[in-house]
């Protein structure tokens, strides 16, 4: 499959893939609107039908759809595409700041974050059935999933269900500012510290009291310190509350703790070290409950995703541009599909940035170029 091929067939479809985007971007589809996320997974399913390709469905009760679409060759490789559905905006969001073009930027909510990635995933695979290019491939597959933004319950049934019957990974989150894609993630989670200790007269006797917001600074310092007891883990204690009044010692304090991880066999050693400093007493006549995990494995870079980010380098070159991997802190669908055995790449959308908030863009240049990319990696692999 060369680049001239895949760029002459892309070029003349852009105006058509950005109508399509701004109809995307127009769906009020929040994770928590199941009739809006169900609308955006119909908008793809009308898509996909008028190609002839196979469905499958993961229903909710509450939450939206989510569906796998699969293309079908003759040949042995299983590919797996990775994108979501859902967006983070509230109704009315998306009526208020439709999509718009200044110069070579496009913003609009759901853009980067991931519609154009969703829709870049589709034009690859239609172009890999047009172009003749299936007969390397058993299955190419394309999840979109509904809950990505919030608790996954979804769609990490559907990536329990598919991901044995795949060889790789290719999650369409979009391409870094620079460019780069994306070859390991950090794994995290959330803790929460509870101690309880006794009210008292602050003035009068406060020796009869146990200050609970003592005791959590107390944690808060020992939790600081383990930044670093792994390479690349972080931990940051970041929201923190307790008390009631200034004259009155406290019997409440709480902490919200953020944690990542780079290795997922470090999971377990940072975890039992949290818990420890939680099983500490410092104030007498306090206590500690501990809740939280580390829910989200990480995705380390491994032998099988380096090989694959050289691939991805050497298509790039071969259109006409370069691109690097990196490694980032945020979590993503590559995350799970990792942790089920998957080698994975991220990050191969279109070039955009500032997620989740109203400067969220794509750039109108890097829609085809990282569209081949898609396509050429998946002919390459």
């Amino acid at each position: 499959m060369d680049a001239s091929t895949l760029v002459g067939y892309l070029t003349p479809r852009l105006p058509a893939y950005i109508w399509e985007l701004t109809a995307l971007c127009a769906i009020e589809c929040p994770s928590e609107s199941k009739v809006g996320v169900d609308t955006a997974a119909t908008w793809v399913l009308d898509w996909a039908s008028a190609r002839g390709w196979s469905v499958r469905r993961w229903q909710d009760e509450r939450a939206g759809t989510t569906i796998a679409l699969t293309l079908t060759g003759t040949g042995t490789a299983r590919i797996l595409l990775g994108a979501h559905l859902d967006t983070v905006y509230p109704v009315g969001i998306a009526a208020e700041r439709p999509v718009r073009i200044e110069g070579n930027t496009l913003f609009g909510p759901g853009s980067a974050d991931n519609k154009s990635g969703l829709l870049s995933g589709l034009y690859a695979m239609a172009a890999l059935q047009d172009l003749g290019q299936l007969s390397t491939f058993a299955s190419i597959t394309i999840i979109c999933g509904s809950d990505e933004e919030t608790d996954m319950r979804v769609s990490r049934q559907c990536f329990a269900d598919l991901a044995p019957h795949h060889d790789v990974a290719l999650v369409l989150e979009a391409g870094r500012e620079n460019g780069d894609i994306v070859s390991a993630r950090k794994g995290g989670g959330n803790f929460w510290f509870t101690v309880t200790g006794k009210a008292a007269h602050a003035g009068v006797e406060p020796h009869k009291g146990a200050n609970a917001i003592v005791e959590l600074a107390h944690h808060s310092i020992g939790l600081h310190a383990l930044n670093g007891m792994r390479p690349g883990m972080t931990l940051n204690v970041g929201v923190v509350s307790g008390g009631t009044v200034s004259n009155s010692v406290p019997d409440q304090a709480q902490a919200k703790i953020d944690v990542r991880i780079t290795d997922p066999t470090d999971r377990q050693a940072v975890t039992e070290a949290i818990m420890a400093i939680g099983a500490r007493t410092t104030v007498a006549g306090t206590s500690t409950v501990v809740t939280g995990a580390i829910s989200t494995p990480a995705m380390a870079c491994t032998p099988q995703i380096a090989k694959l980010a050289t691939v991805a380098k050497v298509c790039a070159n071969e259109l006409g541009f370069s691109i690097n991997d990196a490694h980032t802190g945020g979590m993503s669908y590559a995350n799970y599909f990792a942790e089920l055995g998957l080698p994975a790449l991220d990050g191969l959308g279109p070039v955009g940035g500032n997620d989740h908030s109203p400067g969220e863009y794509i750039l109108v240049d890097s829609i085809v170029p990282r569209t081949a990319l898609l396509a050429m990696l998946m002919t390459r692999i």
